[in-house]
């Protein structure tokens, strides 16, 4: 079984627990989405996407809407062409799960107790956990305790 988690945001992350690897995270890239989503369907037929649900925010601008929204769209574009089946699933509920607030921070210090090995950097030269990668395998996480 695979359980994908994906947070869709302009720095958005996916995470990919299975029974055979460790968990794996990946920054935000079509290509390397396309990509991972296709080799884990041939790898494993039995998968689970739990994808934030998202909506615009107050106060955010018009074209960034857009843009996250089309983003979102995407992605569930995707998910469907591949056929992976997915749930779209609120912040609200996938961080009560965990005990979570708004607050990204706790996002990453509960990952980080979870996960004490994982990398939650970005990139090489990050110096700072990201909470989008944080997220992500939370939501992988979620994944796999309800699906």
């Amino acid at each position: 079984m695979i359980w994908i988690g994906i947070d869709p945001g302009a720095k958005g992350a996916m995470a990919v627990l299975t029974d055979k690897h460790p968990p794996m995270l990946f920054a935000y890239s079509p290509e390397v989405y396309i990509l991972t989503l296709k080799t884990l369907k041939q790898e494993d037929d039995d998968c689970i996407c739990c994808i934030e649900a998202v909506h615009s925010i107050t106060g955010q601008g018009i074209a960034s809407s857009f843009k996250f929204g089309q983003t979102y769209g995407w992605l569930l574009g995707v998910l469907d062409a591949i056929g992976i089946p997915y749930q779209p699933i609120t912040p609200q509920k996938w961080k009560k799960e965990f005990s979570l607030t708004s607050d990204k921070a706790q996002s990453v210090e509960v990952c980080k107790r979870l996960y004490p090995d994982v990398n939650l950097k970005r990139t090489e030269r990050s110096k700072k956990d990201d909470d989008g990668m944080a997220e992500a395998l939370l939501m992988a996480t979620y994944a796999k305790r309800k699906f």
